[in-house]
């Protein structure tokens, strides 16, 4: 049966491998895109996959894209209200949330009002607004398929192993959910902990000094992923992996002592879950993005992808190490953030936004992304369970203090 997608952020990396795997299997047809600026991979991607309708998220962007497809029958929308359209084009049943940044806990929550599934690439929407999210995933029993390469490893060793509560609101013939740590253990499989695999990015092993004089070119280099400039940044501090732990802690209803980082520099070990009874269930594999996007979009079925293969006759060995907290402060504030909920993760996450900007615009230095994140969450005044209104202001609360503190720094 033929898969209706809506892809948000369709012009990015996520969105451009989803379109692959679109293009690869012929069962999927893509109803609507969604992009930032770039009409020109957009225009491309509307005439070869004929949606019903194309966001742009710049408005002066959108009126050059209609004049191009003027030929086509697309309607071209715009702005956070063409996002919301895209979102929820009507005969799409799943929406893939590739979007970079805030924008796309909107949008999201749009989609699951409107019941639609959806295969989530977007970590800030949990991060920021996991209280919301989950909530409105059990009301409407809608499912969140991760994407992200951890996530969705987690979620395969899980598979199968969850019986005793929903997970993401829905229910299968495999349903996963609570850990059960808040309302003692319960007769399903419970998780003891889990282990997040990280690289270590390009920077593993160095000392803070050493890290001094980082340049942009330095910290776009990832040694296995290839990935858009924001998370191959944050990939670098360490940052990414601890926005990780808080989309897991929602994901997967754990605590955050039940989540562990663990340095797997070869990315072969996308994470794993330890069990209750010491069992411990790993999922494997090359670096490639191609194989979570995959299996979120035909859940609960596997479908054959064209890739490298591991070849176990040539891997001698698979090291693990202990990350270093003190170097990468970024993973250290993000637990903190984390544990201290309210209005604190969706200001670690603005005010990493901010900076990571203000890094590729080469307005500050490396180690100062770190440092205005801490600046930014010592100076916040948290607000417990805020609304998406909350949320949205407490990131244009970060985003001015980050920019008012690194004009000070210049």
């Amino acid at each position: 049966m033929e898969r209706k997608i809506a892809i948000l952020g369709s012009t990015g990396s996520i969105g451009t491998q989803t379109l692959e795997i679109v293009r690869r299997n012929g069962d999927i047809r893509v109803t609507a895109l969604a992009a930032g600026r770039n009409i020109e991979c957009l225009e491309a991607q509307i005439r070869e996959f004929s949606p019903e309708l194309a966001c742009v998220w710049d408005e002066e962007k959108a009126k050059e894209l209609r004049v191009k497809v003027q030929d086509l029958p697309v309607k071209i929308v715009s702005g956070m209200d063409g996002l919301i359209e895209a979102a929820l084009e009507p005969s799409a049943q799943i929406v893939v949330t590739a979007v970079v940044g805030m924008i796309g806990i909107r949008p999201t929550i749009a989609a699951m009002e409107a019941g639609k599934d959806i295969a989530l690439a977007n970590k800030e929407t949990l991060v920021t607004a996991g209280h919301l999210i989950m909530d409105l995933a059990k009301r409407k029993g809608v499912r969140i398929l991760p994407v992200d390469s951890e996530h969705s490893a987690i979620f395969q060793c899980l598979h199968g192993e969850r019986s005793d509560r929903l997970y993401g609101g829905w229910t299968d013939d495999v349903s996963l959910g609570r850990a059960g740590q808040d309302e003692g253990q319960t007769a399903g499989n419970t998780i003891a902990k889990i282990l997040l695999t990280a690289s270590g990015g390009p920077f593993r092993g160095r000392t803070k000094e050493q890290l001094k004089n980082v340049q942009l070119e330095d910290a776009l280099k990832h040694p296995n992923w290839a990935m858009g400039q924001k998370i191959t940044i944050d990939s670098s501090t360490m940052v990414n992996k601890g926005l990780e732990v808080m989309e897991a802690r929602w994901l997967f209803d754990v605590g955050f002592d039940q989540i562990q980082v663990v340095i797997q520099p070869q990315s072969i070990i996308h994470s794993m879950v330890e069990f209750e009874d010491g069992a411990v269930l790993a999922q494997l594999g090359t670096p490639d993005m191609k194989l979570p996007i995959q299996y979120a979009l035909y859940y609960p079925k596997r479908r054959f992808l064209a890739g490298d293969r591991l070849d176990f006759e040539k891997l001698q060995e698979i090291r693990f190490e202990k990350p270093d907290r003190e170097t990468f402060r970024g993973l250290a504030l993000a637990y903190q953030a984390g544990r201290e909920g309210g209005t604190v993760p969706t200001v670690f996450n603005a005010a990493n936004e901010t900076a990571v900007r203000l890094f590729l615009q080469r307005k500050i230095s490396y180690l100062q992304i770190v440092e205005l994140i801490e600046r930014a969450m010592e100076g916040h005044r948290k607000a417990e369970n805020p609304s998406v209104e909350r949320i949205l202001e407490a990131e244009a609360e970060a985003e001015e203090f980050v920019l008012q503190a690194a004009s000070g720094m210049r």
